[in-house]
Formats: structure tokens, C-alpha cells, sequence
């Protein structure tokens, strides 16, 4: 276990919830049945993914079972960009808690720090005309409605995903309760280790999606690294006798960050879920997945842009961390 800024107990791995471009919400909800018999206490949720009633299902059978206590869970889910509207946040956390079948969430996460919405499967060269930059004033609005969900118990704790450097420094100053975590694209193709101890520094943990490259998503570019054949992952896997995945995931829990792996198949998550607790990397290997970052970002928010930005480096603050 970790421990978040305000004594909060984290899981060292989480197990991801965004099957929706290859499984049905049935089919990731089977799954989260499974991970929690299997052992995992972090499960990563999202509106968005549309999967949350078929999850509160499962989350509902298994307490009532007994297979976990409420308390040994650790349940996150995240505002999306939709509901920035004042008002909205509440509105769209009573949903998530109704749908999860639960009476609060440990964490909740501001999905992307703008209102920049689009249509599922729609193209990423059509921007949706209500989209616009990053606002430090509408992001705090947001913000301090998040502040209140903890003032009425119905969140543990908060936290940030998809923000940038300078977002960050723009808006820590304005915020009465901190983020106890900031969910961020990480794995050793794209480690983005300025971000990465900037949140150390913060007392802010981070949190990896994407550990292994996130290998089924639809929206892959050519020129994407795939981190499970990068070189220098797949040598010190075959020197282990293991699959390059559980490289990715234990080079994550020992650097200090938290992977959230999504997988439906019960041997890919249950190892997933205990290769951080044996054999450790060496400093060597450690060092040697340091040197292979490829600054690859995969996630980039294309479908998010505003209709004057110049691509998806916009997003991202024109500099890639």
C-alpha cells in the first residue's frame, strides 16, 4: 500500500475499467468480478467508459458475498468533460455513486481539464465548435465543486488526470483541498519524468493508465512505439522467462507509480497483480528502461481540440513532458 498526502491507504496496482473499444460493459464487468476474487482493492472507473451500472452490479454481489469489506476497496471514477457546468458535478457524482451502487467514491477525478466534449467515433479532424483552450478560471469553478462533494462526504479525496506542468502550477495555488493523485499517461516508452517527479515533489501521487501501451485501442497512429516489442523491454523479459507486460508494470510499481491495467482474461490480470510483489527489477534493468523512453505519447486528445489550435500538442501546452 501507498499512502496519499492526507494519510489516505492507496493499492500499489489498480485494475483498469475502459474495455469499451473491444468488450462489452457485461464482458468488463465479469472482469472486475474476477479481479477482486483475485485480489485487487483499486478499481479505476469512469463514466465515460459506460460500463458503471453493469460494475456497480458486481461491486454490489461482491460485498454481499463477502469476497471484500467496503473499507478494503478502493473505488475512483471521473467527471467527464460534459459536466463542467455549475451544478453539473454533483449531478453527474450522484450518478456515478448510483450507478457504482455505492454510498461515496475514494477518489474522485476531474477527467480532462477543459469541457471539450465529442461524439463517440467521430473523426479527430472534426472539432466540435463549443471546444476551447484551457481556462484557469473555468477549471477552478470546476474545482470547487469537486471541494464541495468532500464537504458532504461523498468523496474520500480528489484528483487531477491529463494536466500539464504549467496547468498544475496555475491552479495548486487556487485549490482549498489539493489532488491527492494525478492520473497521467505512463509507461517506459513515454515516462514523462518532469510530470513525474513534479507530482513527487507535490506530494501529488501519480497514477500510470496506459502501463503496458494500451495495445487494443483503436485510435493508434503509425508511428506509435509498441511498448511491449521496445527492445529493451522484451530482452530483460526473455532473460526473466516472463511476458514484456509484467516488465512494464513492475518497472511502474517500483519507480513509484500506480498502473491501473485493464485485462479480461483471468491469467493476464491475476499475474498482472502479483508481479509487483516478487522478484524485483535490478538497478541495472532499472537504468536500462530509464534510457529507453521514447517520449511517445499515445493518448494525445485529438477529438478534444478547439477549432483554432494547431494540433494536439495544444493540449498538451505545446511541450511534451
Amino acid at each position: 500500500m501507498l499512502s496519499l498526502f492526507n494519510g489516505m491507504e492507496i493499492p500499489r496496482i489498480g485494475f483498469g475499467t475502459n474495455g469499451r473499444d473491444s468488450f462489452s460493459p457485461d464482458q468488463v464487468a465479469e472482469a472486475v468480478y474476477g479481479a477482486i476474487g483475485a485480489g485487487y482493492r483499486l478499481i479505476d472507473c469512469a463514466s465515460v467508459y459506460n460500463n458503471e451500472e453493469e460494475i456497480g452490479e458486481v461491486l454490489e454481489q461482491v460485498l454481499s458475498e463477502g469476497k471484500v469489506k467496503r473499507d478494503e476497496l478502493f473505488v475512483m471514477s471521473k467527471l467527464w468533460n460534459d459536466m463542467h457546468g455549475k451544478g453539473d458535478v454533483l449531478l453527474s457524482c450522484a450518478k456515478t455513486l448510483r450507478d457504482l451502487k455505492l454510498d461515496y467514491l475514494d477518489m474522485y477525478i476531474v477527467h480532462w481539464p477543459f469541457p471539450n466534449d465529442a461524439a463517440p467515433g467521430i473523426s479527430a479532424d472534426i472539432r466540435n465548435p463549443d471546444a476551447r483552450p484551457f481556462n484557469v478560471n473555468d477549471f477552478i469553478t470546476v474545482w470547487r465543486q469537486m471541494e464541495k462533494l468532500m464537504y458532504m462526504g461523498l468523496v474520500r479525496s480528489l484528483g487531477m488526470s491529463n494536466m500539464t506542468i504549467s496547468k498544475l502550477e496555475a491552479v495548486l495555488p487556487q485549490c482549498r483541498i489539493r489532488p491527492g493523485a494525478l492520473q497521467m499517461e505512463l509507461h517506459p516508452a513515454f515516462q514523462q519524468s518532469q510530470l513525474f517527479e513534479y507530482c513527487l515533489e507535490k506530494s501529488i501521487q501519480p497514477i500510470g493508465f496506459c502501463p503496458i501501451g494500451s495495445p487494443n485501442r483503436q485510435d493508434k497512429d503509425e508511428d506509435d512505439v509498441s511498448v511491449i516489442e521496445m527492445p529493451e523491454i522484451k530482452e530483460i523479459a526473455e532473460s526473466r522467462g516472463v511476458h514484456p507486460a509484467i516488465i512494464c508494470l513492475k518497472w511502474a510499481a517500483q519507480r513509484g507509480q500506480i498502473p491501473i491495467p485493464f485485462a479480461i482474461n483471468e491469467v493476464e490480470y491475476t499475474s498482472n497483480l502479483r508481479c509487483i510483489d516478487n522478484t524485483p527489477l535490478t538497478d541495472v534493468e532499472m537504468d536500462k528502461i530509464a534510457d529507453a523512453d521514447r517520449s511517445n505519447r499515445l493518448v494525445r486528445g485529438e477529438a478534444l481540440l478547439w477549432e483554432d489550435a494547431t494540433d494536439w500538442r495544444d493540449i498538451w501546452d505545446e511541450t511534451i513532458f
